[in-house]
């Protein structure tokens, strides 16, 4: 489809200030509306006055159109939508938006950007055109862009966005030379990433980190429902005690390839057993397994599992294991790994976007650890260059945000 033409300053000067206020209703979905992206709408009766606005705020609630059209109610009739996505055209979990925008009325719609989504793709504008509506396209499209790119990266690629954070001290290091790591960063650090947390998936940890630190991978409460936890495990050699099999704060999914072992496999489905039938309250007459191929995997079905969940991936490699989140409903992960997977996230293309915390200590050590290892290259032409989002300071520490170039 040919990328629409950019609107004129005449046609930008009176929708532009709206369009301003859909962006940031459509903020504040952010972290419950996977698979679907963030999309925020306001409505203007025929002389320019606000009459309704809305936002999609979780999937399977109806979509930004649709509630800021049942909040302006008649007075929609003549007026305009502007809306920072195209209006869907398809039945899903919804109906779609696209007739909901004619059936109100409504002579005009001003959008931001077209659905990448192939379901859509331009067929709602051409849907709206043929009813006899006007369409703007493309206004404020490069903010809508940045608002979604996690739900664009995900339809265009088949796998979520990916963050990998990590926390430092100034010479670059990861924990002391004897492991202990908690705390290198501040409480406004800690706080930020959790923060982080909510507004993804799922968060990604190895074997190790687990046995490690035994971290609880939450947002403390930021989101509901919270992320999925996320273990990959080559040998399932796994703790039979850890915060994360407690899932009534949080699901957890146990992600391991073939060459796992059968009788460790059959220790993690005890233990699951044992979560289900003992430690999780209400478990009773819930399913034993979870039905991965009956649908989508969203935190909240997750959610409704009771104990940790076991997913046999083709190869326990970070490349397979996005492709099965994104299969699932995920549009951002956050890895907080250690530095051999986070090497291999980085090697397959499954990291967009890194979050680098630095606290201003040294911890010294030959043998210290650092946030990767080997990326594989032998030249220094080969260093991929990243670009600058943002750096401000959390607390006594700094934070550093890049994105891929």
């Amino acid at each position: 489809m040919a990328a629409a033409a950019s609107p004129s300053s005449a046609l930008q000067a009176p929708w532009l200030p709206w369009m301003r206020r859909a962006l940031q209703l459509a903020a504040l979905g952010e972290g419950r509306t996977s698979p679907n992206p963030l999309v925020g709408a306001v409505v203007l009766d025929a002389a320019g006055q606000l009459v309704g606005e809305g936002f999609h705020a979780r999937a399977g609630e109806p979509h930004a159109e649709v509630g800021a059209l049942a909040q302006a109610g008649a007075r929609a009739r003549g007026g305009t939508v502007i809306v920072t996505l195209e209006p869907c055209c398809h039945h899903g979990r919804t109906p779609p938006c696209s007739e909901a925008v004619i059936a109100a009325g409504i002579s005009r719609v001003v959008v931001a950007m077209a659905d990448p989504d192939p379901r859509v793709a331009g067929g709602g504008i051409a849907r709206l055109r043929a009813a006899g509506l006007e369409v703007i396209e493309g206004l404020a499209e490069a903010e809508a862009l940045r608002l979604n790119r996690a739900f664009v990266h995900r339809v265009r690629s088949g796998r979520p966005l990916g963050i990998l954070k990590w926390a430092m001290s100034l010479d670059g290091r990861t924990a002391l030379p004897n492991g202990q790591s908690q705390w290198i960063s501040g409480a406004e650090a800690r706080a930020w990433v959790h923060q982080l947390r909510a507004g993804c998936d799922a968060v990604i940890v190895g074997g190790g980190t687990l046995r490690a630190d035994d971290p609880l991978l939450t947002s403390r409460g930021r989101r509901d429902p919270e992320p999925i936890r996320v273990v990959m495990s080559r040998t399932l050699d796994l703790p039979p005690q850890a915060r994360l099999w407690d899932t009534t704060m949080a699901p957890t999914l146990v992600a391991h390839g073939p060459e796992a072992p059968q009788e460790r496999r059959e220790a993690f489905d005890r233990l699951a057993a044992a979560a289900r039938d003992g430690v999780q309250p209400g478990a009773a007459g819930r399913e034993a397994t979870y039905p991965w191929a009956e649908g989508a995997c969203t935190p909240e079905l997750l959610a409704s599992q009771s104990g940790p969940q076991r997913l046999e991936l083709p190869s326990c490699e970070p490349a397979a294991l996005m492709e099965a989140l994104a299969a699932r409903g995920c549009n951002r992960v956050l890895w907080e790994c250690g530095p051999e997977l986070a090497a291999a996230a980085l090697r397959q293309g499954c990291v967009q976007e890194l979050a680098a915390v630095i606290a201003p200590k040294l911890l010294g050590g030959q043998a210290a650890r650092t946030p990767l290892g080997d990326l594989g290259q032998e030249s220094l032409d080969q260093a991929q260059p990243w670009r600058e989002l943002e750096r401000t300071n959390l607390g006594s520490d700094w934070l550093w945000r890049l994105n891929q170039s």
